[in-house]
């Protein structure tokens, strides 16, 4: 696994960031951002194999990814944005059925080694969302979803901003900015990723991922540690 970053201390992540994909889900525009949380174990590199269990839907979410370049706490919009070392790639692998048990999301977002990140670090001076990159998603070479980063909600200062409010933001933490419309678990039928499928996810400027679906049968009700029955 080859990193663009070292291994981050937070990995947070906002959802329903794109109006189409906000429609898609029902929902009403957001006044503030929904956020969630990843750990570093969720994250593998730009072209390593995503193995995941048989028996969950997995769906994708071609995302930009804010990386961290230096400590900010209670930031304003303008501290934020000079607090931008760069941008990459990601795609925020969901767990549908895990992540519909609850209204928490955590545990459909969090499996690890489900999350590509690269390949590249862009710096600001190289790219800028806020004025348009184009965001593309296939699935053995179909596109499946497509945006520009100019529509985002919330774009990459004001979540940086936001989270500032309450935690710590530290060089190499990563910011996952939302996905746009176009997920499988939105079309009719809904359509998840399967063993062999070759994602693709890519953002001008930046560059492109390439992950193969690796699908596994994984042994049920092992015994914990200590238990002797």
């Amino acid at each position: 696994m080859t990193l663009p970053v070292p291994t981050p201390a937070k990995v947070i992540c906002c959802g329903l960031n794109y109006g189409d994909h906000i429609a898609e889900t029902g929902r009403d525009r957001p006044q503030y951002p929904t956020l969630f949380a990843k750990f570093a174990d969720t994250l593998i590199g730009p072209t390593d194999d995503i193995v995941v269990p048989d028996d969950v839907l997995v769906d994708w979410e071609a995302e930009l990814a804010v990386v961290v370049g230096r400590p900010i706490r209670h930031a304003s919009r303008t501290e934020a944005e000079a607090a931008i070392l760069g941008y990459t790639v990601a795609n925020d692998i969901s767990m549908r059925d895990w992540q519909r048990r609850t209204l928490q999301w955590f545990q459909g977002k969090a499996w690890d080694a489900t999350t590509p990140v690269g390949p590249v670090v862009a710096t600001p001076d190289e790219v800028d969302p806020a004025a348009g990159l184009t965001i593309t998603c296939r699935v053995n070479d179909e596109e499946v979803q497509r945006d520009s980063t100019k529509t985002l909600v919330f774009d990459s200062a004001d979540l940086l901003s936001y989270v500032s409010t309450f935690t710590t933001l530290r060089p190499g933490d990563l910011i996952l900015t939302g996905t746009p419309g176009g997920v499988g678990m939105s079309r009719d039928p809904a359509r998840y990723l399967a063993d062999g499928d070759v994602l693709e996810t890519e953002i001008e400027g930046i560059g492109l991922l390439r992950n193969v679906v690796r699908t596994i049968t994984t042994p049920k009700n092992l015994p914990t540690e200590g238990d002797q029955s």
